[in-house]
């Protein structure tokens, strides 16, 4: 890259960066009023829409190395990054270059500040403008398939103008309660806004309280409902094996592999090809194993009560296993997610 290319793409991130310290704008008509302008990239590819509390990037990750491995070119959009942006925008598991995220970003600055000309309001947020350049790029790659996570809930997140082929729900529990309410039901339901008439929608482990209310919203919506749970009775011993480790991953395995079976003859999706593609798949930050300096360095992004409850499991059989407590270097954002993340620290550190 040149020294000029270079400063045009740190002006592109700083323009991003920019918007992003505006904070959330949560809600669709931005991001309606975006899409309609850019000529609706996102209709011009299969989309597979994946929300969750916990487990979602996993589950896209799972889904798209079965696909890629049934031979399907894929494109995958998740949030956040963990050290560059264009992680949130892969095509094959290949990361948006800083190029390309310059040459969208100097596409949509001039179409999102025309957006905002009679309000500034109007002018997509930080999370928009990402989701939009992931499609833009999957329409201009001519993807096969899309796997598309949400940012936040489900009924109003950006990522919820695209009209999938299928809905996944990994997970419900408490996180983002300011946004989506205090108790189970309530982030259910906004989790269930990603429930598109006649779309079937597949459902992961969670809460009885949840599960009623996407039930109750798919049988609404005509949607066919697999619940994982039910497919899987003598869960954990039946569900698939995945290297990603923990219960919690071989859950998410299971959703995987349910959406898989779903999706029928589309793309080819054998079990045993899925089963094989759940050993090898890789995702950064989930109890991640490194190497560093003859030690074990893990890395896990555990940020909330539902996934601290993973992390305790996956923190005892260590312990267990090596007789020894883990010296332990941990973060949270506000109290809420410390009391629920530092509890489970402290006991086995």
């Amino acid at each position: 890259m040149s020294s000029n290319e270079a400063k045009d793409s740190l002006k592109a991130v700083n323009y991003l960066c920019s918007l992003r310290s505006q904070g959330s704008k949560y809600g669709l008509d931005r991001m309606r009023a975006l899409v309609r302008v850019l000529g609706h990239p996102e209709r011009e590819f299969p989309v597979i829409h994946v929300a969750g509390t916990n487990g979602k990037g996993s589950v896209c990750a799972m889904l798209e190395a079965a696909l890629r491995r049934a031979g399907a070119k894929v494109g995958m959009l998740t949030s956040p990054h963990l050290v560059r942006l264009g992680e949130r925008i892969q095509i094959n598991r290949q990361v948006m270059t800083d190029e390309e995220i310059t040459s969208f970003v100097e596409q949509l600055k001039p179409v999102s500040e025309k957006l905002a000309a009679d309000d500034p309001e109007d002018h997509p947020s930080f999370f928009e403008l990402i989701t939009a350049i992931g499609f833009l790029s999957f329409a201009r790659e001519k993807v096969d398939v899309a796997v598309v996570e949400t940012g936040l809930g489900g009924r109003l997140d950006a990522t919820n103008v695209v009209d999938p082929i299928l809905s996944v729900i990994t997970s419900v529990g408490l996180d983002h309660v300011a946004q989506l309410g205090s108790d189970l039901a309530s982030i259910a339901w906004e989790k269930a806004g990603i429930v598109k008439p006649t779309v079937p929608i597949v459902v992961g482990r969670m809460p009885l309280e949840a599960q009623a209310v996407i039930r109750q919203v798919a049988e609404e919506r005509q949607a066919e409902i697999h619940e994982v749970e039910a497919v899987f009775p003598e869960a954990p011993l039946d569900l698939p094996e995945t290297n990603l480790k923990g219960t919690f991953q071989r859950w998410n395995a299971g959703s995987a592999l349910v959406a898989t079976q779903v999706l029928g003859a589309r793309f080819e999706l054998a079990d045993s090809l899925v089963r094989e593609a759940l050993l090898e798949v890789d995702w950064a930050g989930r109890w991640q194993r490194l190497q560093m300096n003859g030690r074990i360095l893990i890395l896990d992004a555990t940020h909330n009560e539902e996934g601290a409850s993973s992390l305790n499991e996956n923190l005892e059989e260590l312990v267990k296993r090596g007789k020894a407590r883990p010296w332990v270097v941990a973060g949270t954002l506000g109290e809420e997610r410390a009391n629920a993340l530092m509890g489970v620290v402290a006991k086995w550190a």
